[in-house]
C-alpha cells in the first residue's frame, strides 16, 4: 500500500547479485545446487463482493500456497524457480460461476517463476527466464501480487548499474502471464527504464515501454521527500505520451502530481492521476500494469474508458494506533467531457506479528456517477499470510 520512492523490486534483487556485491561462489556445482535456501509461504484470502445488476453475492474463499528454491552462486550464476498453487476452500463460489461477480482468483498450480541470473562484467547482471517484472511504482509495468495469480514475464533481462546512483533496466519479453493464467500478446516487447537517486531530494526515472502491436510509451518520473524539523514533504511527479500500434494510431497522456506531509507518524497526501483521451476514442491504457494499486481497490477502472480517466484522490495513513491504517477517498471524472465517473472510498487494515505473520482486513465501497456503468460495488477481504 505504501508507494517505495526506492528502485525496482527487480533492480533490487538483480543488483544484490552482481559481481559489485562479491557474492560467496560455490566450488563445485552439486555444492551449488543443493546449498541453496527454500522458503514457503501461504495466503488464505475470503473476498467479498456485492455489485448492482448481480443478484448474487460473491464469497470467494482461497489458499495461495507458494515454494521457491534458489541456488548458490556458482562461476557467477545462480538459479532460482518458485512454484505456485492456489485452490479454493470452504467455498461456495468458483471463478466463471454465473450470476455472481467475479473475483479474478482462478484455481491453478504453475511455475510462477524459473530464470538465470549470470553476474556479467561492468557492473551487469543478466537473468534469462520466467520472472518477476516491477518498474518503478508499477504504474506501467508490475506483477499484480495483490491476485493469488502473480503476472509474469517470460523474458531476457540486463540490468547495469555502472553509472553511479544509477540502475539501467532494459528487457526483452516474450510472453506475459497474466493473473487468469492467459497470455497476452508478447513477442517482441521493448522494455527500458533508467533510475537516477543521486539527488537528495528524491529520485528520477526515464522510460520507455515499446509493446509490440499495442502501444509504445515515453515518459518521466521524479519521487522524493524532503524532511525539515517536524515533518516530512512528500511529491511525485509524472508525464507520459503514447501512441497505439495500430492503423487508427491514437494518442493520449498520462500525468500525476501528488503531494503530502508525515507529521509525527501520519501520513496525508492529495493527489491528482490523469489517463487523458484522444477526443473520444480512446483512453490512455496500461496494459502490463498492477492496476489494483491504482484508481480504486474495487478495480472498477482496470480499462480506461475512451473518454479518458481523471481520479482525485486524499489518502491518510499512519501507525500510531498499532497496525498500518489506510484510508482512502476518489473522486472520479471522464478527461473529455464532464462524464461524472462516481467515487470511491477504500479502507485498510493491516498487523505483522511474530515475524512471519501478517493479518488484513480491506475494503473498497464504490458509488457510480451519471452512466450507471459502472455499478455500485462493495467489496471486503479478511487476508491471513505466513512465511517460512
Amino acid at each position: 500500500m505504501k508507494q517505495k520512492l526506492t528502485l525496482s523490486a527487480l533492480a533490487i534483487a538483480i543488483a544484490s547479485t552482481s559481481t559489485a556485491f562479491a557474492a560467496e561462489q560455490a566450488t563445485t556445482f552439486e555444492e551449488a545446487m543443493t546449498g541453496g535456501e527454500a522458503s514457503l509461504s501461504f495466503r488464505y484470502r475470503y473476498e467479498f463482493v456485492d455489485q448492482d445488476g448481480f443478484n448474487k453475492d460473491t464469497n470467494s474463499s482461497t489458499l495461495k500456497t507458494r515454494l521457491n528454491y534458489k541456488t548458490q552462486q556458482y562461476q557467477n550464476a545462480t538459479a532460482f524457480i518458485e512454484f505456485d498453487n492456489n485452490t479454493e476452500v470452504l467455498s461456495g463460489y468458483s471463478f466463471g460461476d454465473a450470476g455472481k461477480p467475479t473475483v479474478a482468483d482462478p484455481k491453478y498450480t504453475e511455475v510462477n517463476q524459473a530464470y538465470v541470473d549470470y553476474a556479467a562484467p561492468i557492473d551487469t547482471l543478466v537473468r534469462f527466464g520466467r520472472q518477476r517484472i516491477n518498474l518503478d511504482n508499477q504504474r506501467f509495468v508490475g506483477g499484480v501480487a495483490w491476485r493469488q495469480n502473480e503476472q509474469t514475464y517470460d523474458a531476457f533481462t540486463l540490468v547495469n548499474t555502472a553509472i553511479p546512483d544509477t540502475t539501467v533496466i532494459l528487457t526483452n519479453i516474450t510472453n506475459v502471464n497474466n493473473i487468469l493464467g492467459d497470455n497476452i500478446n508478447g513477442e517482441n516487447h521493448q522494455v527500458l527504464n533508467i533510475h537516477n537517486k543521486s539527488l537528495p531530494f528524491g529520485s528520477f526515472s526515464a522510460y520507455a515501454y515499446l509493446l509490440e502491436d499495442i502501444s509504445d510509451t515515453y515518459g518521466a518520473r521524479f519521487a522524493g521527500k524532503t524532511d525539515l524539523d517536524s515533518l516530512s514533504l512528500l511529491y511525485t511527479l509524472e508525464y507520459a505520451t503514447q501512441e497505439t500500434d495500430n492503423a487508427a494510431s491514437k494518442e493520449a497522456d498520462y500525468y500525476i502530481a501528488e503531494f503530502g506531509a508525515d507529521i509525527e507518524g501520519i501520513t496525508a497526501k492529495v493527489g491528482y492521476e490523469v489517463l487523458a483521451s484522444d477526443d473520444g476514442t480512446y483512453g490512455f491504457s496500461t496494459p502490463l500494469a498492477t492496476k489494483h494499486k491504482f484508481n480504486g481497490w474495487a478495480d472498477k477502472f482496470l480499462a480506461t474508458p475512451d473518454d479518458g480517466l481523471e481520479d482525485l484522490y486524499l489518502t491518510v495513513s499512519t501507525k500510531l494506533a498499532g497496525p498500518s491504517i489506510a484510508l482512502t477517498y476518489h473522486k472520479f471524472d471522464a478527461n473529455e467531457g464532464s462524464t461524472d465517473y462516481g467515487d470511491e472510498i477504500d479502507l485498510a487494515i493491516s498487523q505483522d506479528f511474530a515475524d512471519r505473520y501478517n493479518v488484513l482486513l480491506k475494503g473498497a465501497a464504490y458509488s457510480q456517477g451519471d452512466t450507471g456503468t459502472p455499478t455500485d460495488t462493495t467489496k471486503v477481504w479478511l487476508q491471513l499470510s505466513a512465511k517460512f
